[in-house]
């Protein structure tokens, strides 16, 4: 798309545009898997291999985080999502980590999807804002995964 004088868009930074391009692999890799059990395998490899690539203070918080939603939601499956750990409900993404190197941010993100049922009256929070993983921060995150999927 050309940026025109009026609008000031200049286009998808190149940190998006690797997101979608690790969505097009994802959409690729899952089509070839045959069984369920083997995607959902390959799937939740594929997670902790985003994980282990992450510098140093994201790979720690995605651990943690990685460690409380599959524990406390194991009908949540992990799979990447735009290059992120996500976790999925019938294959619908109810949450994901987005690590602050992603995109170049100040801090990581966990993010929530509208399928999350987090709603608490006009307004509500749909991401938060992570810069380590205390035992406060897992049980609150505990606490958001089960009323995401309940």
């Amino acid at each position: 798309m050309a940026a025109t004088k009026d609008s000031g868009y200049e286009g998808f930074t190149a940190e998006e545009r690797a997101a979608m391009k690790d969505h097009a692999k994802e959409q690729k890799k899952a089509a070839k898997r045959v069984s369920a059990a083997e995607k959902a395998a390959e799937a939740e490899r594929d997670v902790l291999e985003k994980i282990a690539a992450m510098q140093d203070s994201d790979r720690v918080m995605a651990e943690r985080i990685h460690a409380v939603v599959t524990a406390t939601a194991p009908e949540l499956a992990p799979k990447t999502w735009y290059g992120m750990p996500a976790y999925a409900l019938d294959g619908k993404i109810v949450c994901f980590f987005q690590s602050a190197e992603k995109f170049k941010a100040r801090y990581a993100t966990l993010g929530f999807s509208d399928l999350a049922k987090l709603d608490d009256g006009p307004m509500w929070a749909a991401g938060f804002a992570l810069t380590e993983v205390t035992e406060e921060v897992e049980a609150r995150v505990a606490e958001l995964v089960k009323r995401a999927v309940s």
